[in-house]
């Protein structure tokens, strides 16, 4: 077997576990008990350590390639990001996991209507025929249950998720043109970017956590310390590494691991599913999502394009390209 064979192998297994393990969050902010606020607020905690000592143990602070302007742009990707997590936690509370998960990833086509508004990028007629497909299949989703005025506020914070994810991508994926030479966070190892976000959330959310609430947590906190090492710390390698073996159309597919994992794993665990008419509006989705996503990184803005990552002491594992990073959708 080649070795380009055997990585991408090997990248595949990594982004498959990365996937399924991102299916099984909603679980553990479920099963944690404390309050969005209080989920994200931990995560991120944790998140930081574990991410701080995977970065350091790899060298990664050594030609780390930040520059001032970079470390602002990716702490206000941070701040989307955080948000985002509590918009999705709170969506698992007013709806399901499986609902909330499902118009989460409507975030690529968002990307694109981002992209248009604040990049100036233009609408294909392939685009826009994609764009109308998924919007059909977003009403197909939320129109099951009309009178269900907890699914009409899970969907509604769910996509209020993937409008703060979108930003996010945008402020550390493809900035404006304005502040492009010199602005952007390529060149920099996704890991720190990461770490970044984490970090800055740890003081944007302090105000909003509610400590007195966490007395009684119990085994609550095993949950909380999972999400933070689970979902953020090794999930988050396991992306990383598996983005720097595979191309872009490969990324793109299994992203869609992540729902399939989520919707599996809420019928498993609570019970829930979607119904008959929410399952047509599904695949709808998944396929204007993938390929709008496909059709992105496939023809990537020159401008934006990546530049080459500053070498550490883990020279063998280099950096995702935005264009891999946009393919797969992470919570």
């Amino acid at each position: 077997m080649t070795s380009t064979k055997l990585s991408g192998r090997t990248g595949t297994a990594q982004l498959t576990a990365a996937m399924m393990l991102s299916g099984t969050l909603g679980i553990f902010v479920v099963e944690s008990g404390a309050s969005a606020f209080n989920v994200v607020f931990f995560r991120v905690l944790f998140g930081a350590l574990a991410l701080g000592a995977y970065a350091f143990a790899r060298g990664y602070f050594r030609d780390h390639g930040l520059t001032l302007k970079k470390l602002g742009l990716a702490a206000l990707g941070g701040v989307f990001i955080v948000f985002n997590w509590v918009f999705l936690f709170k969506a698992y509370e007013a709806s399901s996991i499986s609902l909330a998960t499902v118009v989460y990833h409507t975030q690529p086509f968002l990307l694109v209507l981002l992209s248009a508004l604040v990049l100036r990028e233009r609408l294909t007629r392939s685009q826009l025929g994609w764009l109308v497909a998924a919007f059909a299949g977003l009403i197909l989703v939320s129109g099951v249950r009309p009178g269900d005025a907890g699914s009409l506020a899970g969907i509604g914070l769910a996509l209020a998720a993937a409008v703060l994810y979108a930003l996010s991508t945008l402020v550390t994926m493809g900035v404006p043109p304005r502040v492009q030479q010199g602005g952007s966070v390529t060149g920099v190892r996704p890991h720190l970017i990461a770490l970044v976000q984490v970090v800055v959330g740890i003081p944007l959310l302090l105000p909003f956590t509610d400590f007195g609430a966490m007395g009684g947590t119990g085994t609550g906190w095993a949950w909380l310390a999972g999400l933070g090492v689970i979902h953020t710390g090794l999930m988050y390698v396991l992306m990383y590494a598996a983005y720097a073996k595979l191309p872009t159309a490969k990324i793109a597919v299994l992203a869609f691991t992540y729902p399939a994992v989520a919707m599996v794993a809420d019928w498993a665990v609570y019970g829930h599913h979607i119904g008959l008419v929410q399952a047509l509006g599904v695949p709808l989705i998944v396929a204007a999502s993938l390929k709008v996503t496909l059709a992105r990184t496939a023809n990537p803005a020159p401008a934006r394009a990546a530049r080459p990552a500053p070498r550490t002491a883990a020279p063998a594992e280099r950096d995702a390209s935005p264009t891999a990073t946009r393919a797969a959708s992470t919570v």
